[in-house]
């Protein structure tokens, strides 16, 4: 047997069909070190009430700095391995679980992406997401900050499943749904960070909120995976974020929805689901991959 196989079967002889996951959803402040130590004690709730595979908001350890265009905030941003990452690996290692976590990652002078790290049980990084698509809207001034990802679409393999990630603005993508679930995605996280602004949201409000869940349901459904979305609440400047953090199976169904407060979500996901959904719901059999070379045009032909 080879030393990949070996550990593959290791790995799987802590599976279970049914895994608890959490999405927390803070309030976050100025102060990196109370945000990364109130996110770490998020964790161990978690934990504590059993879950396995624990999903962090978008760039959890700061405000969300995008809504001015200010160079001062790249010092926010940290290596991958780094200070944060090293911390994360510690906790998941003692805890037994799989962490996922937004992070502002500087890769490199001049060169910033929107991250995503998969730390698994054992306190290692399976792997990292840079957010792929970067939004350019009021308040939501990301392109000035980060490098879109080139690492393309993923699945970790984690001892409790395989946990792919997009981030954000990913969510209005079905492509970046599709891709990853193609690359053997049993859960897909989105670690989020949508609110309302103040003059939109007695207008556009419910509709802005339907549509987002709509959307991530819809992936769910489409690609017949375990949908977590980890958003963050409280009022930071211009936008009121709305929390309401939740996680859908296969079949669009919400297992858990949180409020506009913080708090710890929890939802079983019965990974045994996926192959009941997708054989009687068998999008992926028909697909017609022979046809979709237009999705490689901007627009028309």
């Amino acid at each position: 047997m080879s030393a990949s196989s070996s550990d593959d079967s290791a790995s799987a002889l802590h599976r279970t069909s049914t895994v608890r996951v959490a999405a927390i959803q803070n309030a976050c402040t100025a102060d990196v070190a109370a945000n990364v130590e109130n996110a770490v004690q998020s964790v161990r709730q978690a934990a504590a009430a059993g879950a396995k595979v624990i999903c962090l908001q978008e760039m959890f350890t700061s405000l969300y700095f995008c809504q001015s265009e200010t160079h001062a905030h790249f010092g926010l941003a940290e290596s991958i391995p780094g200070p944060t990452t090293e911390h994360l690996c510690e906790v998941a290692a003692e805890l037994e679980v799989v962490i996922v976590a937004g992070l502002f990652e500087r890769r490199a002078a001049g060169l910033y992406h929107n991250t995503a790290v998969v730390i698994d049980a054992d306190g290692t990084v399976v792997g990292i997401y840079r957010k792929m698509h970067i939004p350019d809207d009021p308040f939501y001034y990301e392109k000035f900050y980060f490098t879109p990802g080139d690492l393309g679409f993923q699945a970790f393999d984690t001892r409790y499943g395989k946990v792919g990630v997009c981030v954000c603005w990913d969510q209005w993508f079905p492509e970046a749904a599709r891709l990853t679930a193609l690359a053997g995605a049993e859960i897909l996280v989105y670690p989020t960070a949508i609110g309302w602004l103040a003059d939109d949201k007695p207008v556009y409000g419910p509709a802005q909120q339907s549509a987002w869940q709509t959307m991530m349901r819809s992936h769910a459904i489409a690609n017949g995976l375990f949908v977590v979305a980890p958003n963050r609440v409280g009022v930071e400047e211009n936008i009121e974020f709305w929390g309401t953090s939740f996680v859908c199976d296969p079949y669009g169904n919400f297992l858990a929805m949180a409020g506009d407060q913080p708090q710890v979500l929890l939802a079983d996901c019965d990974l045994g689901l996926l192959d009941v959904a997708r054989t009687h719901w068998p999008f992926l059999r028909d697909r017609r991959i022979d046809a979709y070379d237009g999705l490689l045009q901007r627009y028309g032909r």
